[in-house]
């Protein structure tokens, strides 16, 4: 499962081999350490939930911050937001494809996407008064139903409905692509490309738009599961920062996702 968050596939402290993963690479990297330290980490070098919370907020404190910056100077500076969303897509594939978490590069990410959240949320307000303010509530609500479901055992994540969900992110890829080609050579003149589609007097996006929220939500279960099993595994506490890294990646995308389809919706 831990291919379905890119944040979470490079880490094998986040699979159910975890904790042999983790003594292994461990061993590599420190192995004269290891002869003068227990055979286990002591439970305050571990990952917990309560710390991986504490390394989630501080991320969002950053990416909050950060877009109220990017709200400000988005109207006198526009091609802001556009090169912090380029320095943000290059921070989280570093942070992918980094061994190791780095607690700098996962907060300058959170800056960058940040001010990239807060720009494109000027733009989407100047065009339909109070949208933020809908999608902001529409994503802590998705947020925090998930969380509770979750916490409360209702849902869990299953090998089946994480085959779904992958084939579905392919699909919904390769739509996007094709989507913003048709747009880019003026194929396709909509201001939403294939997604001003109408099907039964229905924006296709807003079909799509509700898969897709519900792909989102799907996705935080995902995360949620495999920072449990980082704690099953007692991996090092650092790995708290991947698990952050996770959740903010998910939240961001939904944010976006719930803010197109409220804009599709009021057209």
């Amino acid at each position: 499962m831990a291919l379905d968050n890119p944040a979470f596939s490079r880490n094998s402290a986040f699979s159910s081999q975890g904790a042999q993963a983790v003594a292994q690479d461990v061993s590599a990297q420190q192995l004269h350490e290891m002869y003068n330290q227990p055979a286990t980490l002591p439970d305050r070098e571990v990952m917990t939930v309560e710390n991986t919370i504490s390394k989630t907020v501080a991320a969002f404190a950053v990416l909050v911050v950060a877009a109220a910056i990017g709200w400000v100077l988005t109207p006198t500076m526009p091609a802001l937001f556009w090169i912090a969303s380029i320095i943000g897509f290059v921070l989280a594939l570093v942070n992918i494809f980094k061994k190791e978490p780095s607690p700098a590069l996962i907060l300058a990410y959170a800056g960058a996407q940040g001010i990239f959240i807060g720009g494109i949320s000027q733009i989407y307000e100047g065009m339909y008064s109070g949208i933020v303010a809908q999608a902001v509530i529409g994503t802590l609500v998705v947020f925090g139903v998930t969380l509770a479901l979750f916490a409360s055992g209702k849902i869990r994540a299953s090998k089946k409905a994480t085959k779904v969900f992958l084939i579905a992110m392919v699909g919904y890829l390769v739509f996007s692509v094709i989507n913003m080609i048709l747009m880019w050579t003026g194929v396709n003149d909509d201001p939403w490309g294939l997604r001003g589609a109408e099907i039964a007097g229905i924006p296709l996006g807003l079909v799509i738009g509700v898969l897709v929220i519900i792909m989102a939500a799907y996705s935080l279960v995902l995360d949620f599961d495999l920072i449990q099993q980082g704690v099953r595994n007692r991996a090092p506490k650092k790995y708290g920062w991947t698990g952050a890294f996770g959740i903010m990646v998910t939240v961001i995308w939904l944010y976006l996702e719930i803010l197109r389809f409220i804009a599709i919706a009021r057209d």
